[in-house]
């Protein structure tokens, strides 16, 4: 079970996609000053979106039954000409989305893990380790192949080590599945705590956060639910944000899925699109088909003025 685990955190952990070099991020006198809420670009926004939505491929389409992309984006209040960050983006599912919806005026910031923390997870090769040492210039430029022609700016940097030049700068950060393996190697490396500190840097006054979380049951063990086996508890969640700082807004049930019922053997990568232990055992993997994916946590949060 170890190592079903590990391999498919990796899979997990390495999933999305990428283009040509983006243009360059704006300037500090570009940006739009602290405190102040980006202005929506001319259009109707939620037009924008459903078009967007409706120019993906049919395999992302396919997760749209799971994941809402357009009322997950609603909810959390994104808006074209906004400056987002998106942790942990990796192959670009919903980074494919935001690029063309925040538009020319918008900015996407993706955020990794800190190099440190790839070593921890014991089953990444030192290949692969070391090319996330370039990850912050690699994704903009794999990311500008979604610019389009009116599509946001691209920029990226590892947790623990932000550039003061991007604090005050977001008006949005998305946490979408992004907590678990933070939460995991929080006693290894404070990389939590450190990650939502960053969070709350880069923030303007008044900025939200967007999280996004496989749920476990309340009734699940607190070693069952810290993070290595993809859920979280949602007080955990909603603790640890208010611990660093943040105002608790509001939940949604937009994301659950009352059909997930894992016991304490379970890993959430056993649910579509991975099912990790089952891509030998069609039986099983069509009941995993059946439940679908994750039961997932919907929170919104608030950086204080």
């Amino acid at each position: 079970m170890a190592r079903i685990l590990a391999v498919f955190i990796g899979l997990v952990l390495l999933g999305c996609e990428r283009s040509p070099v983006p243009e360059p991020p704006p300037s500090a006198a570009d940006a739009t000053p602290a405190g102040e809420v980006a202005e929506p670009a001319t259009g109707n926004a939620s037009d924008r979106l459903a078009e967007v939505l409706a120019a993906q491929s049919d395999e992302v389409q396919a997760r749209y039954p799971y994941r809402h992309p357009e009322e997950t984006l609603k909810f959390f209040g994104i808006e074209p000409g906004m400056t987002a960050v998106e942790a942990l983006p990796g192959r670009g599912w919903y980074s494919r989305l935001l690029v063309p919806y925040l538009g020319a005026d918008g900015r996407l910031i993706g955020a990794n893990y800190a190099h440190e923390m790839w070593p921890k997870f014991g089953f990444f090769g030192q290949a692969f380790i070391d090319s996330m040492t370039t990850w912050t210039t690699d994704w903009p430029a794999e990311a500008g192949e979604w610019h389009g022609v009116d599509g946001a700016t691209v920029e990226a940097f590892n947790f623990g080590s932000m550039p003061v030049a991007l604090e005050g700068q977001a008006d949005a950060v998305l946490l979408i599945r992004a907590l678990h393996n933070l939460a995991r190697f929080e006693g290894d490396g404070g990389f939590l705590t450190s990650a939502l500190n960053d969070v709350r840097r880069v923030l303007k006054p008044g900025g939200i956060v967007g999280v996004v979380q496989h749920e476990a049951r309340p009734d699940m063990s607190d070693d069952w639910a810290g993070g290595a086996r993809g859920y979280l508890k949602k007080q955990f969640v909603i603790d640890r944000m208010s611990e660093a700082g943040f105002d608790f807004v509001a939940d949604s049930d937009i994301n659950e899925n009352p059909n997930d019922r894992p016991t304490e053997e379970d890993i959430v990568w056993r649910l579509p699109p991975s099912y990790t232990t089952s891509r030998d055992d069609p039986e099983k993997r069509a009941a995993m088909e059946a439940i679908g994916e994750s039961h997932r946590m919907t929170l919104k949060f608030r950086k204080p003025h």
